[in-house]
């Protein structure tokens, strides 16, 4: 018999200390829709799925430890085309309506908070003036304690630093430097956060439906 893996056994423990016998039930259930509507990623750590999520892989997906994920109003998408990468870090949330696309890598670090409807995408799919012409493709990288606001756009050849946020409805063009407060369309940095990190380490204790 397979012993479970250290990250399962340590998030069951901690769920149970938080919300009891029901709690642990419910984020049983929600482990194992997890395993199974995930089961096309290569690494899926203990997370939690409330709801649905669409997933389609034909490169490398990976989940942490700890990830909530919570499609109950509008399923979650994953994709991961061909030779792409698409990691998802450790106590990191991701709301409702959420679409993100890998066609070379997407990556996002431990205990970011991701809005409901953001889309994070490192590809144009189309070229601007030829339509028919495949677009151009640049990694995306979402560092640690990022928090993304409702419906912002991530495209392509973007770095988030650790710490910043990024308002409702922004769009993402470029760098965000570390602990900044970025808003617009392009997202440009309004002001400089102090304190990121406690916030971020607040964020990994946020429930699935927050």
């Amino acid at each position: 018999m397979t012993a479970a893996a250290p990250g399962v056994f340590e998030g069951s423990k901690a769920v149970f200390r938080r919300e009891g016998v029901l709690g642990t039930l419910r984020s049983a259930w929600d482990v194992l829709k997890a395993k199974r509507q995930l089961r096309a990623a290569q690494e899926v750590g203990w997370v939690r799925l409330g709801g649905s999520a669409v997933v389609r892989n034909s490169g490398t997906m990976r989940f942490g430890d700890r990830v909530r994920l919570n499609g109950r109003i509008v399923p979650l998408q994953f994709t991961c085309h061909r030779g792409g990468y698409l990691e998802i870090g450790d106590s990191t949330f991701i709301n409702y309506g959420a679409d993100i696309a890998a066609s070379w890598a997407v990556k996002i670090g431990k205990r970011c908070n991701i809005g409901q409807f953001a889309i994070i995408i490192d590809d144009d799919y189309h070229d601007v003036d030829d339509h028919t012409a495949h677009g151009k493709v640049a990694p995306v990288i979402i560092e640690d304690d990022v928090w993304l606001g409702a419906r912002v756009t991530v495209l392509r050849g973007s770095r988030i630093g650790r710490g910043s946020v990024v308002a409702a409805h922004a769009v993402v063009m470029g760098e965000i430097p570390p602990y900044s407060l970025a808003a617009g369309v392009p997202a440009k940095v309004v002001r400089r956060l102090r304190g990121g990190e406690a916030a971020g380490e607040a964020a990994a204790d946020l429930p699935l439906d927050s």
